[in-house]
């Protein structure tokens, strides 16, 4: 049976946050292909994983045998994470850019999923391969050769910790310009954002139903 690991980090709700209008729509075409499918769906604003703390970092680096309570406890919840992410066949992750850079909750996940000599830096990394698609909406525009260019630190971040770290294959689905309807300053951009809001959605249909062929193959 086919899984899908959905990851949702936006503040705002379906109706009003265009990364999660857009994994809805890749998690639907998905789910139509696979009826059956499996989704674990983690909510990261709603209900966030708890940053990385001394006491599950220092149960990463120590022999299971020699934990102690405490030290298991936290070891344990990031497992569970890890296994989610090493059992899926595709991941689907929102990731809005807020104030340049992805949400700290999924900064979170990650800081929790990221095991050394387990998910990262060993030969062979056990989720190597697994496709993740990650909706990087974003207010303006950061595409190569728009003035903010340089400001552009979700994909290239993610880009190096799913795909290098992690041994994901890494693939972008880009909504931009989602602040024209509300800036005033930007209501010459309406069309091109419009635009840019019906291709990620055509985007997510198309590559949720490729995900969902892939998995069965």
């Amino acid at each position: 049976m086919a899984t899908l690991l959905h990851l949702d980090s936006s503040l705002w709700p379906e109706s009003a946050s265009s990364s999660r209008s857009v994994t809805a729509a890749f998690r639907k075409a998905w789910e139509e292909q696979h009826p059956d499918g499996t989704v674990v769906y983690r909510d990261l604003a709603v209900d966030p994983v708890p940053h990385l703390d001394a006491l599950a970092a220092a149960a990463g680096f120590s022999d299971p045998a020699d934990h102690s309570p405490e030290q298991a406890e936290a070891f344990a919840a990031r497992l569970r994470l890890i296994e989610e992410l090493e059992n899926a066949d595709a991941v689907l992750i929102g990731a809005p850019m807020y104030n340049f850079t992805i949400p700290s909750t999924l900064k979170a996940w990650l800081d929790q999923v990221i095991l050394m000599g387990r998910t990262a830096g060993v030969p062979e990394l056990p989720a190597k391969g697994t496709p993740v698609y990650v909706v990087a909406s974003r207010g303006g525009s950061y595409a190569p050769g728009t003035p903010r260019e340089g400001y552009e630190y979700v994909q290239n971040y993610l880009a190096a910790i799913l795909g290098d770290m992690l041994g994901l294959e890494v693939d972008f689905i880009v909504p931009e310009l989602t602040m024209a309807h509300a800036n005033p300053a930007m209501a010459e951009l309406i069309p091109l954002a419009d635009a840019s809001k019906a291709r990620a959605h055509e985007d997510a249909d198309a590559k949720g139903k490729a995900a969902a062929r892939n998995a069965a193959a």
